[in-house]
């Protein structure tokens, strides 16, 4: 992982341990947290997408699903146009049932389905920060969170965003009090956000965050097409399980049980 300005380069042994499936018509990606999914101006493998492209020697390959720098999970490229369209298509006519992992600060003791619109935070310093908002610019939002594990200070929640709208799973945690743990700009402070694009992870922000970013994973999506549902699963990465192991108690063989029935 040789640094950069930006962060870090990709190498190809850390794509390979990534990647989960690499067939005829997709390439499923884990994607680790921190690592942007599109091209960047430090070159190819600065970026998942620009790596996964230099792996595969190929430039057909289609970005189908993506992710926010800090989230984690799943990536997926579609090999050819013939897929692409296909997956495409059903993500167009919300034909994809997305399940997400995060962790919440606070206890969540019941299943909570958010019903709430969301447009631009017009109080906030980051432009790019959304808010619940019942007048102007604003679109419906959906979330339903489901408690598996808490501890009081935490919560392990699934997720099933209805919606998609921009940052919608983590302003509606905001909006019912339980910030996902790790967020810099939905979280307690959001100038921690713009101190982050600034000078990266400081020792300020280890004072303040548990995690160097927000806990949240995008952990399966199942793509209703013509030729059948088609089930994609990223588990959950090695940083959110020390956590869970570290501050929820959750063994490796619990975690994974819970997991299994999400």
């Amino acid at each position: 992982m040789p640094a950069t300005d930006w962060g870090w380069l990709v190498t190809p042994e850390e794509l390979e341990d990534w990647i989960l499936q690499n067939d005829d018509h997709v390439v499923l990606v884990n994607k680790p947290a921190l690592l942007v999914c599109h091209p960047s101006k430090q070159g190819p493998w600065s970026s998942l997408a620009g790596a996964c492209r230099e792996y595969l020697q190929s430039d057909r390959s289609h970005l189908v699903s993506r992710l926010d720098r800090e989230t984690s999970g799943i990536v997926l490229f579609a090999k050819h146009r013939l897929k692409a369209r296909h997956l495409q298509m059903a993500l167009e006519q919300r034909k994809v049932a997305k399940t997400y992992i995060a962790i919440l600060e606070g206890e969540l003791d019941k299943e909570t389905l958010v019903d709430a619109p969301l447009g631009p935070d017009t109080q906030s310093i980051v432009r790019a920060k959304n808010t619940v908002r019942h007048d102007g610019k604003r679109q419906d939002a959906q979330t339903l969170y489901t408690p598996l594990v808490s501890n009081g200070r935490y919560t392990l929640v699934k997720v099933d965003p209805i919606t998609g709208r921009k940052h919608q799973i983590r302003a509606h945690a905001l909006h019912i009090g339980h910030h996902i743990v790790g967020d810099k700009l939905y979280g307690p402070d959001e100038g921690l956000f713009l101190d982050f694009i600034e000078d990266g992870w400081t020792e300020k922000m280890a004072q303040v965050l548990p995690i160097n970013r927000h806990a949240l994973h995008a952990y399966r999506m199942v793509f209703d097409i013509e030729t059948g549902p088609e089930t994609y699963i990223a588990p959950l990465t090695q940083d959110l399980a020390a956590f869970c192991r570290e501050n929820l108690g959750l063994s490796t063989e619990a975690l994974e049980e819970i997991l299994q029935q999400v």
